[in-house]
């Protein structure tokens, strides 16, 4: 069977009871019957789902934990704790499933281990460092779940870590199962982001230098589309549908403020188009040069139509910024939410950043969670166009990232203390309280205005990304 982002889909329906659709009463697929399926199926899962090795480390009669362990027994404690946990889960293919006692297994396991997107190690028993290291050799990203009492390799995972075989392994050394799902995270932000198709609407002649060093750093494929091609998708969406999609928008607003009718019904035609494109290209993530090349170029502002795939688990990115577009699908694929791309500015006397942009996404919880209180407004700079203003939760523990080159990761994290509805600035905006100097932030402040925020504290899961990847990861605060 071929897979396609549709079909990897629909199979999903059937494994878990997720879904990736926007909800919150406004339509998915040009209102089609939305697709049921993990939140962390997209963007990225297009074609496969993630390919993860499972791999239990367990020599029979060994000291520790107990010459009396029944290692058939304790693996299965671990495959109920999968069980328990089907979101976290349900998009992976545990391509091998073995228990392992000794090096020499090893070689007959490499090519699948080495085709994986990363290799799980669960460890059962003691004696099993020779086993470690073959596996590590395949140099594969490789997470080692180790609880309490299940050997004395612990105290040389350091000593590991440190050697080049080590240089991509991460270690849990904890009683807490739940973070089973969180060694995978990573593994799932690399498939999303070699899986991943970027289309671009922009008209430049010179195209962003620095997309060869993304393919080949993270495999993602981009596509420039012209507006031509955009137009006539346009064209091929029934004012039917376009005056029913804004008929949504309206009723689930909490107020229209600045558009018209016909601006909201051409915006929501346009976001249709917007999913046709997806859908020819077996893409999931669009962007548009709507301040440059394309800025009045389009039949409306594509704000409307990102904001709806991104409520979806797709993405829609504004102003053609690749570095924020590979962001977001990293931050998505670690958390199954979508990042909110701003312009901040600074308030040392709060110790905060004020984060705005004119977008805002109303399912920052990802697409199964509830959706935020929204007016539709202009963009606030050009007084024109509609924008979903956007209501976040004060309170949330925010994590702040841009993926700067193909090499670092630059992040920091924070608490939103405020949610401005300002005449200044763009419409929608979050007050975030940062952990750490914010001295330090604006000083150092490097790489463009941009940045891509996602809700929770992803500082964890971004320093494992960055290992396996051989990234630097900085700190802003």
């Amino acid at each position: 069977m071929a897979w396609n982002r549709r079909s990897f889909l629909l199979r999903s329906a059937t494994v878990a009871g997720g879904c990736a659709c926007c909800g919150g009463g406004l339509s998915v697929l040009g209102g089609r019957t939305p697709l049921k399926g993990s939140p962390l199926v997209s963007p990225g899962c297009r074609r496969s789902p993630v390919k993860v090795a499972r791999v239990y480390l367990g020599k029979p009669d060994a000291h520790w934990p107990t010459p009396k362990l029944d290692l058939g027994a304790e693996r299965g404690t671990y495959e109920a704790e999968f069980v328990k946990e089907p979101g976290a889960f349900s998009d992976v293919a545990f391509t091998v499933d073995e228990l392992v006692s000794d090096p020499k297994q090893v070689e007959g396991l490499k090519d699948r281990l080495s085709a994986a997107d990363g290799i799980l190690l669960i460890h059962l028993s003691m004696g099993m460092r020779e086993t470690i290291e073959a596996i590590l050799a395949c140099g594969r990203p490789t997470a080692l779940f180790a609880a309490p009492y299940s050997g004395h390799e612990w105290s040389q995972f350091g000593a590991i870590r440190q050697k080049p075989v080590g240089a991509h392994l991460e270690c849990f050394l904890t009683s807490d199962r739940s973070q089973l799902a969180a060694a995978v995270r990573p593994f799932r932000a690399i498939h999303h982001l070699r899986e991943a198709k970027i289309l671009n609407i922009n008209a430049r002649a010179r195209q962003d230098e620095t997309i060869p060093a993304w393919q080949a750093k993270f495999g993602t494929e981009f596509k420039t589309v012209d507006r031509e091609r955009v137009l006539a998708a346009y064209e091929a969406v029934s004012v039917r549908d376009a005056e029913a999609e804004a008929r949504r928008w309206i009723a689930d607003a909490a107020k229209v403020v600045e558009p018209s009718r016909d601006e909201i019904v051409r915006s929501c035609r346009l976001a249709l188009a917007f999913e046709t494109l997806l859908a020819e290209e077996d893409a999931t993530v669009i962007t548009a040069d709507c301040y440059g090349t394309m800025y009045g170029k389009l039949p409306a502002f594509p704000c409307v139509g990102f904001v709806r795939l991104n409520d979806m688990g797709l993405g829609g990115i504004c102003e053609s910024d690749l570095k924020s577009a590979m962001t977001y699908i990293l931050l998505q694929g670690l958390s199954g939410r979508p990042g909110f791309i701003s312009d901040p500015t600074v308030d040392e006397s709060a110790r905060s950043i004020i984060l705005a942009h004119c977008l805002g996404t109303r399912k920052m919880d990802g697409p199964e969670g509830r959706a935020a209180k929204y007016r539709l407004r202009s963009i606030m700079e050009r007084q024109e166009g509609c924008v979903p203003q956007v209501f976040m939760r004060r309170g949330q523990k925010v994590t702040q990232a841009l993926l700067a080159t193909p090499d670092s990761i630059l992040y920091f994290t924070g608490d939103i203390i405020g949610v401005p509805d300002s005449d200044r600035g763009c419409r929608t905006q979050i007050q975030v309280r940062v952990d750490g100097d914010i001295g330090k932030v604006w000083q150092h402040w490097a790489h463009g205005l941009h940045r891509v925020t996602c809700y929770g504290d992803l500082a964890d899961d971004l320093q494992r990304f960055c290992r396996y990847k051989d990234l630097t990861w900085v700190n802003e605060a």
